[in-house]
């Protein structure tokens, strides 16, 4: 029964990770369109593309503050309105400006999604399954970019105005979001550290009623040993954690995650495949991350996150030295000339089940209570501000210095990620959350 509570409140929050996935990707269908409706010029045209990763990376910075303040539900709740009121609204305006608006408003969710959703899931899950369950935000992710390419391709040419449907069908999901959250209990670390320690037991015993008591005495003692500290993120006491969130979601941007997701078909291009090849291959690449990051949620609390990461960081070292090569020779026709696109499968296969499902798992558990929701926000932050520099950055590098210096950059990059892994990043597998600043010390 415990186990069955805990997975159905992931199971639900997670859904914030569906639409931040679906939000993200579903404007690719209607990006055209779009432009061709308020005849926008280029930098009008990105401007109006990237406005949702602006809102992004603003709902990550300030997605701590509500966390904290209304509590780790309210939060969620008030989420899935903004991602309700921005499908609706993009979909229906006609005015250029409130499109952008409502696009923005979609940010702010997927960035404070990306704070509070892990927050709660690592909250609520017993330490043993504390990866599998946070783990499920991440593929979640992945499932709704996958959904959103399917939408898209269902609703095309359902009418002159396709491209409304694609963007308003998220409506849907966002509304069924903010139903099921009132069948979630509030997050019990944040209750007891209000005070409402009661209301927190009580939480703690739906999940494992043998452990709820000691448990709530594990949560007080360590608060208050953590508010003697200070609560500021500066404070000495959480340097190390500090680093390791900051480092952590650096090294999953310098990657060239984003730019190859994002720009996946123009890189098989640049290969001389046709246009309907590179679009097939993209299709490929997101059916390939779905099926990798379910492999390491199903893994990830047996082999630890550190062995995980181990493995990444080297299949992502060898597949992106071996594109680099490829560009650097101009070899793109061996194997029928799905060199490139082969490597780059087998590179977010790597990605996928290491960095891709362990990124939202350890930045959520390596903060004590009393700055989880600070340190949460630090580490998605940082790398949604990550992931909007490479976007941007991407197309006049690879111009500018080809295709081999760019991916031979992306791979010294996963060569500092192997260091930063085999030397300073700690094991936090079955370590309750009260016992993470013992693990964090000892490494």
């Amino acid at each position: 029964m415990k186990n069955n509570n805990v997975f159905f409140w992931s199971l639900v929050v997670a859904l914030g990770g569906f639409l931040f996935g679906f939000d993200t990707a579903v404007i690719s269908g209607a990006e055209k369109a779009i432009q061709q409706l308020w005849g926008l010029d280029a930098l009008e045209h990105g401007f109006t593309i990237a406005v949702a990763l602006i809102g992004t990376v603003f709902g990550a910075m300030f997605g701590g503050i509500p966390s904290d303040r209304l509590g780790r539900r309210q939060t969620l709740i008030w989420i899935a309105v903004l991602y309700f009121v921005s499908a609706l609204g993009a979909a229906v305006t006609s005015n250029w400006v409130l499109f952008m608006a409502f696009r923005f408003l979609g940010g702010l969710g997927v960035g404070a999604s990306s704070v509070t959703a892990p927050l709660y899931i690592s909250e609520v899950a017993p330490a043993a399954q504390r990866g599998k369950m946070v783990a499920m935000f991440q593929f979640n992710i992945v499932f709704g970019i996958l959904a959103a390419y399917l939408s898209n391709y269902l609703l095309t040419g359902v009418g002159e105005n396709d491209w409304r449907w694609m963007l308003g069908v998220q409506a849907v999901p966002a509304l069924a979001f903010f139903l099921l959250l009132f069948r979630v209990p509030e997050s019990p670390r944040w209750l007891i550290g209000r005070g409402r320690v009661g209301e927190g037991r009580a939480v703690l015993s739906r999940v494992d009623p043998a452990t709820a008591d000691q448990l709530t005495t594990d949560i007080l003692t360590t608060n208050a040993a953590d508010e003697a500290g200070g609560t500021s993120l500066l404070a000495p006491q959480y340097r190390t954690p500090v680093v390791l969130a900051v480092l952590f979601a650096v090294f999953n941007q310098v990657s060239g995650i984003n730019a190859i997701i994002y720009y996946a078909p123009r890189i098989f291009e640049m290969t001389g495949l046709g246009k309907s090849s590179a679009l097939l291959s993209s299709a490929g690449l997101g059916l390939v991350n779905f099926i990798f990051t379910l492999l390491a949620r199903q893994v990830i609390d047996q082999f630890g996150r550190r062995k995980l990461m181990l493995i990444g960081s080297f299949g992502l070292i060898i597949t992106l030295a071996l594109v680099s090569w490829a560009f650097y020779s101009e070899n793109f026709q061996a194997f029928g000339g799905m060199l490139v696109p082969g490597l780059l499968f087998v590179y977010i296969a790597f990605f996928a089940f290491s960095q891709g499902a362990v990124i939202w798992v350890f930045i959520s558990e390596i903060f004590p209570n009393t700055v989880r929701a600070k340190g949460q926000a630090l580490g998605s932050s940082t790398h949604w501000v990550m992931a909007a520099a490479i976007a941007f950055a991407f197309p006049p590098l690879a111009e500018k210095l080809g295709g081999g210096h760019t991916f031979a950059f992306f791979c010294a990059m996963m060569v500092l990620q192997l260091l930063f892994v085999w030397r300073l990043m700690p094991e936090t597998k079955g370590t309750s959350l009260e016992q993470m600043d013992k693990t964090l010390v000892m490494h």
